[in-house]
Formats: structure tokens, sequence, C-alpha cells
């Protein structure tokens, strides 16, 4: 991939939407995956002709914020931009319909982008942070983009690193807001119920409570990641950020960079349905087997992770890798 990769950044299209790199939040992988390829000088060209793959650098968080009414309860007008954008790209280069986008790419944070992608650009790559099986993640085509919270971004990295295997007292921990259909359940089951079980529902706004909650995550043996609305969530990454072995409860999730990751080796990953023998099951696991999760969650840390310049096998290179990989596989396929 270092000496073959090409990519060709597509020009066309207006800020906020399109070239605007959106970096704090919920939502900046697609940002800072944005902003460090158009200004990259390894992989991009200047010469279309000489790439092999396309992207299209648009945000779906700024393309909501910009067009979303929300009393419409409609996406018919972000759906009908990008269309607007593919006809555009279409009609000035030969590049899409040669392929009919198979070799163009996105990177989309957002937990609609699934769906406003998936009419004019469902063909192509599609980096996608929903990467939900049951909303039209094609497994082998699209990649699963890391949800990461940013919320600094001198310093994305800030608090990383987190305590021992021995030096964990507490077996597992979660704490956040109630979205979705499983997270009442998992504090119906687990809150105040066991002292091994440090299960919370939504801290206290404020900086205080986000320290509090990054300790409990670096004391905890096991983070709880499970589902809200959609099928990610930023815990994934929060817990290999502070060495606390993720717990994932999500069906139909696709982790990210499954073409290149064995998750087996540092998650527990556990049916929606299990949620009240989630102690029984990591009590169950040998403290050995423990220990193996947990270095293998500090070897992967280096692919999670966004520096100002990319750094090799780091989170830009790991999503370079996926698409790349994705479309060998589909040109292999055919």
């Amino acid at each position: 991939m270092e000496r073959v990769l090409k990519i060709y950044v597509y020009k066309e299209g207006n800020k906020p939407v399109f070239h605007q790199p959106l970096l704090r939040g919920i939502y900046a992988s697609e940002g800072w995956f944005m902003k460090l390829l158009q200004s990259d000088k390894h992989f991009v060209v200047r010469d279309h002709k000489k790439a092999n793959l396309f992207y299209i650098p648009f945000s779906s968080r700024l393309l909501q914020l910009s067009l979303y009414d929300r009393s419409s309860h409609s996406h018919e007008n972000l759906i009908q931009h990008l269309k607007n954008y593919v006809d555009l790209i279409a009609a000035k280069y030969p590049y899409w319909n040669r392929t009919g986008g198979a070799d163009h790419f996105v990177a989309a944070c957002h937990d609609w982008a699934p769906r406003i992608t998936s009419r004019s650009m469902g063909t192509l790559i599609r980096a996608l942070c929903n990467a939900d099986l049951k909303r039209g993640f094609q497994l082998g085509k699209d990649v699963s983009l890391p949800e990461i919270y940013i919320r600094s971004v001198r310093n994305p990295l800030r608090d990383l690193g987190g305590n021992s295997a021995e030096n964990r007292s507490t077996l597992a921990f979660y704490a956040g807001n109630l979205h979705g259909r499983l997270r009442p359940i998992l504090l119906q089951h687990w809150e105040n119920k066991d002292p091994d079980m440090k299960i919370l529902g939504p801290m206290p706004p404020g900086v205080e409570s986000k320290m509090i909650y990054i300790q409990h995550m670096k004391n905890s043996r096991y983070c709880v990641c499970p589902r809200g609305y959609e099928v990610n969530s930023p815990r994934v990454v929060e817990s290999i950020y502070y060495e606390c072995v993720p717990v994932i409860i999500s069906d139909n999730y696709v982790p990210p960079f499954v073409e290149a990751l064995n998750w087996e080796a540092f998650a527990v990953i556990i049916p929606e349905e299990d949620v009240p023998r989630l102690k029984d099951i990591l009590v169950s696991i040998p403290e050995e087997r423990y220990r193996q999760l947990q270095l293998g969650v500090r070897k992967v840390q280096q692919h999670f992770l966004w520096h100002s310049r990319p750094a090799k096998y780091d989170l830009f290179h790991m999503m370079l890798h996926s698409v790349w990989y994705n479309r060998l596989h589909q040109v292999a396929i055919r």
C-alpha cells in the first residue's frame, strides 16, 4: 500500500459541508481523516490520472448542521445535496462513471451517514462509524470507522494510558446516558446491585466529572460498551485509550479494522441478550486470559490514535489500509 496507493482528493464542493474538517466532539474522526488526507504528500496526487482511489471530502456532521430542518423530520435535502455533488463530479471527470463509484470513498461518522449516503453513494467505499449490518453496512466493501470523542484539538491523546492489570480494583465500569433500549436494561440489572460492578447512569456535567469518568476507566478491568440508539459507541476506543478491556454489547456491530485486527485478542464481545449474565461471563474469564486481553489492548492502542502528523500504523494509516484492502477485495471477486 505504501508504494502503490495514490489518492485524488476532489477540489469541488463548498464549505462547510465540503473541505471543512470538524476536529472536536463525538463525530471528529471524519474530520481528522479529512484534515490529514488533505495535507498529505505521500498518498495524495494532484494529477487525477495517476490515482487509483478518489476521496470525496465531505462532513456528514456539518451536512446535518447546515441543512437539516428539524421541523421537516426529513433527510431528503441532505440526500439531494450529496446527489448533486456526485452528479457534478460525474459530469466533470470520467472516473465515477468508469467504475460506478467503486473506486471512490468517504469517511462519515454521523449516525445518519448510512442512510444519507446510500442512495447516491451506495456503490463507493464508505468508512462509517455507524457500522450496522442491519442498516446497510456492507462487509467487504464498507469500512468501520472508529468513533472517538475528541475533547482537545491540540492534544487529542490527552490522558492516554491506564493502571497495570494488578492495580485495577473494579471488575466492570459503565457510566452514560440511557440512549436506546439496551442501556436501561443494563442499569436495571446492575446499577447499585453489586460492589464489583460500577454501573452508573449519566454523570453530572463538568470537567471534574469527566476526570472521574476517566479515572474509573483507568481503574477498571473491563469497560462496558453497550450500544445506544445506534450500534457504535466512543467507549470502545476510550477503553483502549485507558487500557481497559472493552466489553462490546451491540448486536450487528462491525468493529473497526476487522480486516486486520483480531478483536477476540483484546476485547470481550457478548450478545445483548446476555446482559443479565454480565458478571458471570466476566468472572469466568481466567486471570491469565484477562492479562492477555489487557496486553492485547495495549498492543493495538497505536492503531486508534490520531496524530497531528500521521505516524506509521496509526489510525490514519489503518483507515487507508482498510479502504485499500476492501478495494482490492472488490477487484479480486469480479
